[in-house]
């Protein structure tokens, strides 16, 4: 990989902070800077990756909808009020179970 010199211009006071914390890290300015630069690259990158995806998605349910398939809105309030139940009724039973578990604990003789 080839290494170009990037230049810029910044505040002597910015500079000199920036290089004192850089320091308290074991880093020097320049190899937090690339690491900053590169962690910018990646994040857009995925960011991108993600916009491409959910237009995608976009797309396939428009062109379902205009096909005609569709989902009734009474069919999917159903299917998240049940949905909503059977999470609920499981944080219940976790809930009650870990109540259970204490008691249990709690009243074993001690050795």
């Amino acid at each position: 990989m080839s290494e170009a010199t990037f230049t810029f211009r910044v505040d002597d006071a910015l500079k000199s902070e920036f290089s004192t914390a850089a320091k308290t890290h074991d880093r020097s300015a320049a190899q937090l800077l690339r690491d900053y630069m590169r962690e910018f690259v990646q994040q857009q990158q995925e960011s991108s990756a993600h916009d491409a995806w959910f237009r995608r998605q976009v797309e396939i349910g428009l062109d379902s909808a205009n096909a005609g398939r569709l989902i009734p809105a009474d069919e999917v309030e159903t299917n998240i009020r049940d949905t909503h139940v059977s999470i609920h009724n499981g944080h219940c039973m976790k809930s009650s179970l870990m109540v259970n578990i204490l008691l249990q604990q709690s009243h074993q003789p001690k050795t």
